[in-house]
């Protein structure tokens, strides 16, 4: 099943339980689904409602807010921005709010009418798997080609079974973690930890060693961790603050030498948006910082861990180490997944980014109708899900979408546009 499909089965597999008087917790469950999809999700959810129950959703969509009896919108912003209930009430309360949420509710999809011009091609042929019908497709190339449809249609099957392995080629940029090492962190990954240690040695006139949790500088105690893990055998295991660090990662020692001011500590403690602030003199720091601020991650902490980023959230991280590439093709499934309706527009700045500025062809798998009405070219499928899908409904640009016929996605997007 393709993950809209299961998480619908999980839905309807509850409401065929008796039991009223229960609490449904969902979160974000419109993640997969075609827009079509979601009329059908709010159905469900509506008729557990009304089987007596309390439905709760944690969700960003704008349609599945639209059906919410009661709406609580946290903000303003994100991370240490963030935190903070700014409204609750009905959905016409929210549209009148002033809260970016409440901003976004009232927004239309726009329709791309200056599209880019493909400077080729690149073939896929004899696509048959699973319920694909021998299809062949040309994806254009220095374009932001957007591949549609409902759950279920195909899409997955056409770009990573067929698309990815003709063309071994292509980055791939998924929601997997980056990384399964709980001592990775957002420093660590982007490599911006390497300059930044450099920094401190330089200005301390010692090694940079000594400013690495994983060697010379790290704490005895945790090893580095800031935390220290115990293991309660048959029960899950229990992670307490280090007590010698305090959570601080490194040895007294280190944790003396500064750099304007700020111990390694300190830095690691910083969002991304703060230490751009502080290393604003220091070219080759803040190049990377932009980099990941630019996919709308500029609210995590440095010192991070890896472990406990979002799905969305693990995809731009890995897309904002991409970001330097000059010519790539770059495959992406639903970008969108985890992003508030504000952070789809700075996502779609980035997409042009690297077609514009990169010259690179970026390939998305999405629902999100902002995103396919952006888009320089859409593949469409469908017309349904499983056996009713694997056909390719429609090819061409957002405005001629717009006026075809027979496409779910087509339907979806005029409704959007009005």
């Amino acid at each position: 099943l393709s993950g809209g499909e299961s998480q619908r089965i999980k839905i309807v597999r509850h409401l065929a339980s008796t039991l009223s008087d229960m609490l449904y917790v969902f979160d974000e469950p419109s993640i997969g689904l075609h827009a079509q999809d979601i009329r059908r999700l709010s159905t469900l959810l509506a008729a557990l409602r009304d089987n007596g129950n309390t439905v709760l959703v944690v969700d960003h969509d704008r349609d599945v807010i639209a059906t919410a009896d009661h709406v609580i919108d946290m903000g303003p912003g994100a991370g240490t921005d963030g935190g903070r209930v700014v409204f609750a009430g009905t959905v016409d309360g929210l549209r009148s709010s002033g809260t970016l949420t409440g901003r976004h509710m009232n927004a239309r999809t726009q329709i791309k009418e200056d599209v880019r011009k493909p400077t080729g091609f690149l073939p896929v042929r004899g696509a048959d798997l699973h319920n694909l019908r021998n299809l062949d497709v040309d994806i254009p190339t220095g374009v932001l080609t957007v591949v549609s449809g409902v759950a279920g249609s195909g899409k997955s099957s056409l770009i990573h079974g067929f698309f990815c392995v003709q063309h071994p080629e292509a980055i791939v940029v998924d929601q997997t973690a980056p990384t399964a090492n709980r001592r990775s962190t957002t420093a660590t990954y982007t490599g911006v930890l390497d300059p930044i240690r450099k920094a401190f040695a330089k200005a301390n006139g010692v090694s940079p060693a000594l400013f690495s949790a994983n060697s010379a500088g790290a704490c005895e105690t945790c090893q580095g961790l800031g935390v220290v893990y115990t293991d309660l055998a048959f029960l899950e295991g229990v992670a307490s603050t280090c007590s010698t660090c305090h959570g601080r990662r490194f040895t007294e020692e280190v944790l003396g030498y500064q750099l304007d001011g700020a111990t390694i500590g300190d830095v690691l403690e910083m969002t991304v948006a703060q230490a751009m602030e502080f290393f604003a003199k220091r070219r080759s720091i803040v190049t990377i910082l932009k980099a990941v601020a630019d996919v709308g991650l500029e609210y995590l902490r440095l010192g991070q861990p890896l472990t406990s980023l979002s799905g969305g959230e693990c995809q731009r991280i890995k897309l904002a180490s991409y970001l330097h590439r000059q010519g790539a093709i770059y495959v992406l499934d639903e970008p969108t997944t985890g992003l508030h309706m504000s952070d789809v527009a700075r996502l779609l700045d980035v997409l042009d980014r690297l077609v514009d500025e990169r010259g690179g062809t970026v390939v998305v798998i999405e629902h999100d109708l902002d995103v396919i009405g952006h888009a320089d070219w859409v593949i469409d499928l469908g017309p349904d899900g499983g056996s009713d899908g694997g056909r390719i409904m429609f090819q061409g640009t957002p405005g001629e979408l717009v006026q075809a016929s027979g496409s779910h996605t087509a339907e979806a997007l005029r409704r959007a546009i009005q």
